[in-house]
């Protein structure tokens, strides 16, 4: 058997055009792998291997019949499971959902099928997508490639995890506060959320509605142009969606910028920044002023606001999607509510079995948020937290349209530091909200962001640089940061699993 797991989609995809190699034997070799190594690292919550195997067979038939092809025809992806899957489990990471099976795909699997893509599995998640480290699963949690004691980002740990492992060369996953770029930034691979529209969100369970964004984690920029190129575009289903044509992202991807003009984020170099992490983004900042950049120092100053502003929007939209889950139609249903309130037995029975329901169903993260917002949009409260939040909201914006008519992109860290110990934050909430600090001012202004590989701690874990562009300016965003990968190595680095 051929060993193709440490290839690009993009090398995959020329071997398979050649016939060196089959998707059946592409997809049997990911699979393999993961096989023997997931137990390390609890990536998946959930594979078919003889699913993905028959649709690695159906691409081979088509492509020996030569048949049209779709662009991922035989490449295998994961999903996170926050994505909706036609009759297999998609959980959200969530006992709430431990028994939903979906009767639709997601736009964005749709997609997918359609480009004759191979999906291996569904991967681990914080519950309902709330989360830093993917500590929050119901199911467990996952552990970062590079080192097994530690995190590996979230909510969207199990989908880096999967591409940094090689478990699949694609994954998708979900950004709503940084969940993407983190935990691309803490596995040393690449990760990119798409402008707010860009993707359809169809199919995706909804965390925070006007925050969340799909989009792709990857090795390379290649990668994730060719995969930008099958997910994006309008859907009538997402009314959020944005009706504006897609670039060929990967047919550009090697054109130099018109213009290489750099801001530095003031605000992104304070206090809390690991030394590590910002000399490998000041070396970084080096190799784009050899390629002849402009660099010049920018501020974002209502940035300062970003965690409290994210943590009132958030949450209350995250209330107010939730409260569907009561065991009566969606979600996880008490059995055995008489016996969870005694004495409240003039409470109607109804009432006792949501009550019930929400308490086993929900993980405490999840709860904590469900009642920041419900009180952020109480009557009386709303006014003085979640209005100010959405004015704080317009600033931040406001801020990031400034910055961008002197410079094409914003740059700096993606997290404030490399992975951290399994543990070593779940009781300090604050402190693991903070781990997005640098990433969630980019989901309240709606724009782009992409995380990619730019060094190695001394003791081997991945340090991300984050470039930010303006609102669907994703194909300079991704030229742009094609210059120092061309100059670098660091996307061709592995972790160490044994």
């Amino acid at each position: 058997m051929i060993d193709c797991t440490r290839s690009t989609a993009v090398s995959l995809l020329a071997r398979l055009n050649s016939g060196e190699v089959t998707a059946e034997s592409v997809t049997t070799a990911y699979l393999d792998r993961a096989n023997r190594l997931d137990g390390q690292l609890h990536v998946f919550l959930h594979r078919d291997n003889e699913r993905a195997l028959a649709q690695a067979r159906s691409v081979d038939a088509k492509r020996k019949a030569g048949e049209p092809l779709g662009l991922l025809a035989g490449i295998p992806i994961a999903l996170k499971d926050v994505l909706c899957t036609i009759g297999e489990p998609t959980t959200c990471g969530s006992k709430m959902l431990e028994n939903f099976k979906p009767p639709y795909d997601a736009t964005v699997v749709s997609k997918l099928r359609a480009a004759d893509a191979v999906i291996v599995g569904k991967t681990n998640m914080d519950e309902f997508a709330m989360g830093s480290s993917t500590e929050n699963s119901a199911y467990g949690p996952t552990r970062n490639p590079w080192d097994t004691t530690r995190i590996p980002g979230g909510s969207s740990g199990g989908s880096a995890a999967a591409v940094a492992a090689d478990f699949a060369p694609l994954a998708l996953g979900s950004d709503t506060g940084g969940s993407i770029r983190q935990p691309a930034a803490l596995c040393g691979i690449v990760g990119l959320k798409p402008t707010y529209g860009r993707v359809s969100r169809y199919g995706l369970i909804a965390f925070a509605s006007s925050l969340d964004q799909i989009g792709p984690f990857t090795h390379d920029l290649a990668d994730t142009a060719l995969l930008m190129s099958v997910i994006s575009g309008p859907d009538p289903r997402d009314a959020t969606s944005v009706d504006i044509p897609v670039p060929d992202y990967l047919g550009t991807l090697d054109q130099p910028p018109k213009s290489l003009r750099i801001g530095l984020v003031r605000e992104f170099f304070g206090e809390g920044l690991d030394p590590e992490v910002e000399a490998s983004i000041r070396e970084a900042i080096r190799v784009y002023e050899a390629a002849g950049a402009t660099v010049s120092e920018v501020s974002l100053p209502h940035s300062k606001y970003g965690v409290a502003a994210y943590y009132l929007v958030a949450p209350a939209e995250c209330s107010s999607n939730l409260a569907r889950y009561d065991g009566t139609i969606f979600g996880h249903r008490s059995e055995d509510f008489a016996a969870k309130y005694p004495g409240e037995e003039d409470l109607p029975p109804l009432i006792r079995m949501m009550m019930a329901s929400r308490a086993e169903g929900f993980g405490p993260e999840v709860k904590r948020r469900i009642m920041l917002g419900t009180f952020a949009l109480s009557a009386g409260y709303a006014d003085q937290y979640y209005t100010q939040a959405l004015k704080v909201r317009r600033l931040i914006r406001n801020d990031f349209d400034e910055a961008f008519k002197s410079v094409d992109v914003l740059v700096g860290p993606t997290s404030p530091t490399p992975a951290f110990k399994l543990g070593e934050r779940t009781a300090d909430p604050l402190a693991m909200y903070l781990s997005d600090i640098y990433t969630i001012t980019t989901n309240l202004a709606g724009i782009p962001g992409l995380s990619i590989p730019c060094g190695l701690t001394k003791s081997g874990l991945p340090i991300g640089m984050q470039l930010l562009a303006p609102a669907f300016a994703e194909e300079n965003l991704l030229r742009t940061a094609r210059v120092f990968e061309k100059a670098t190595d660091w996307q061709t680095r592995r972790p160490p699993l044994a």
